[in-house]
């Protein structure tokens, strides 16, 4: 273990990282500051230093789609803040908050230094945006032909009674409703038109991924009235999916940086999501790229304040994070020096007593501090992770508005709150 105070205490991290092309960031919650900041802090060095490319995070692609227009000065928009106050999906602090904002301005400042080629993009790897990105293709893929044109259409006069509502579509398709063709007829219109542009066209690339997720999307709102689990595996192999479809894109030199929760970055056949039969991204791109490097970074914290709801849907809300409990990772972290650490996980591997699964606190979007038992995942942390960032004592994240954004399930128990654990973290 070694102290975390400055960026240069990083050092270690950076030289065991050596050479590989994906780093899997982490976090314990979607709303404490210093997992932010934190991330940030590393992957700036990681661009400036080990070449990294990208930024794909936990959100929604249209939204993030604008961030990166931003970043990369092609955006109408004046600010990075004007951007992130635009995202309206619930909820809305996991990207519409001051760190991240700092973040999109230094990344704008640093690709001003760059030739285009070399600029660093930021994206959104999640699955839920199922009408944003229909009409997206409809409205940003200038090329579109009528076919794709019709296509679009017709997926979204399908879905038209449903009035954006995810959980209602869900629920029909219960009783037999569903748009699985009008959808899948987008997609195959996209990649047919896309036969007459270049391989590089990235107006074709966004339309495509807009595509995809829409496929995608119906069919995690399908299946998450139906299964937990898989519309977990749905929602990972798609962040997954989507992972690979970047690096394809932007070729052999590409670096990727992924900012996700831990329980999606940290490898999930070492936890007691795998008796569930949950797989997870880091799972998936240790598997599919160990031979190109694949470094996984996690994040914990033993108290403090932090952004959540109550409830689906509710008002975002400081709360209180207790002191972990007694027999987890966090408490026993707790106890060693220095209070902000830095461990490397690798070489503890061969350590019977280390490897044992004990709890590792996961805090979702939704949360109750009186409850803590049920937020802790049973995990074998030095395999999980390849390295552990632990902030003693943290604060709560910086909202740019309290709001909390629109959702479809807003209502305490509604059936897409009982069933999405998927989308808590």
């Amino acid at each position: 273990m070694s102290r975390l105070e400055t960026a240069q205490d990083l050092d270690p991290l950076l030289n065991q990282l050596g050479t590989a092309r994906y780093a899997l960031l982490g976090e314990a919650s979607h709303g404490t500051a210093e997992f932010y900041t934190w991330r940030a802090t590393l992957s700036k060095r990681l661009i400036q230093e080990k070449g990294f490319t990208m930024i794909a995070v936990e959100g929604d692609w249209p939204d993030l789609y604008e961030l990166n227009r931003y970043v990369k000065g092609v955006s109408t928009a004046t600010s990075a803040r004007q951007v992130l106050e635009r995202f309206d999906r619930w909820p809305t602090w996991l990207w519409a908050n001051q760190e991240v904002a700092d973040l999109a301005e230094w990344l704008r400042t640093y690709n001003k230094t760059q030739p285009a080629a070399r600029q660093v993009g930021i994206f959104g790897l999640d699955v839920y945006s199922l009408w944003p990105s229909l009409e997206r293709i409809r409205t940003d893929f200038a090329e579109a032909d009528q076919v794709t044109l019709s296509a679009v259409e017709e997926a979204l006069a399908c879905l038209q009674s449903y009035n954006r509502n995810e959980e209602a579509y869900g629920r029909a398709t219960l009783q037999g409703a569903t748009c699985v063709t009008e959808i899948n007829n987008v997609l195959a219109a996209v990649r047919n038109q896309m036969k007459s542009l270049p391989n590089n066209h990235i107006g074709a690339f966004n339309a495509e991924q807009n595509a995809l997720i829409a496929v995608n999307a119906e069919r995690y709102y399908r299946t998450a009235v139906r299964s937990n689990a898989e519309s977990w595996n749905i929602r990972d192999r798609h962040m997954t999916e989507t992972i690979n479809r970047l690096m394809s894109f932007h070729g052999p030199e590409a670096k990727i940086i992924v900012w996700e929760h831990n329980t999606h970055v940290g490898d999930a056949r070492y936890t007691d999501m795998a008796q569930y039969g949950e797989i997870n991204v880091g799972q998936l791109v240790r598997e599919q790229h160990a031979a190109e490097g694949v470094f996984i970074v996690g994040q914990g914290t033993y108290q403090g304040t932090v952004i959540a709801s109550p409830y689906w849907g509710g008002a975002t809300t400081v709360m209180q994070v207790p002191a972990a409990r007694t027999d987890s990772w966090e408490a026993a972290l707790h106890q060693k020096e220095p209070r902000n650490k830095l461990i490397l996980l690798q070489p503890w591997r061969t350590e019977a007593a280390l490897t044992n699964k004990r709890g590792h606190r996961a805090i979702g979007v939704v949360y109750n501090p009186s409850q803590e038992a049920g937020n802790y995942v049973q995990s074998d942390l030095p395999n999980r992770y390849d390295a552990f960032l632990f902030t003693d004592q943290t604060q709560a994240l910086h909202p740019l508005n309290t709001t909390g954004g629109r959702t479809a399930a807003s209502a305490p128990g509604s059936v897409m709150a009982q069933l999405q654990r998927a989308a808590n973290y």
